[in-house]
């Protein structure tokens, strides 16, 4: 399944056009880091994965479009998001920036993070 939500970010990151660059790197979990960089995930739950593309978790993708607005503590951006098994939705993205990494927050008030710069 998980395998599958990675196959469908990836396909919507390549067909859609290729956002801006905004961000200074990738931002995640452990597993997200290593996905970022090898391409492999080891099915962890809580994978978490942030980069100018989108968000890609172990249950949702949010694929980034249009141009990035800088805000005082980060950007906003617009998003289409997906869950398992539920149609995509737009949405705007805030991606706020603090000591420990990047927050990311829709109007709805889902929230994850903060997670830190993939190193």
């Amino acid at each position: 399944m998980k395998k599958i939500l990675v196959a469908t970010f990836l396909t919507l990151a390549a067909g859609s056009a290729q956002a801006e660059t905004f961000l200074d790197g990738a931002y995640g979990d452990k597993d997200g880091c290593i996905y970022s960089k090898t391409g492999d995930t080891s099915g962890d739950d809580d994978f978490f994965l942030l980069n100018d593309q989108g968000i890609t978790t172990a249950v949702s993708t949010c694929d980034f479009h249009g141009a990035a607005t800088k805000t005082d503590t980060g950007f906003t951006i617009d998003a289409e998001c997906e869950a398992d098994g539920e149609a995509g939705s737009e949405d705007i993205a805030t991606l706020t920036r603090s000591d420990k990494g990047y927050t990311v927050s829709f109007p709805d008030g889902t929230k994850w993070g903060p997670y830190p710069k993939c190193k």
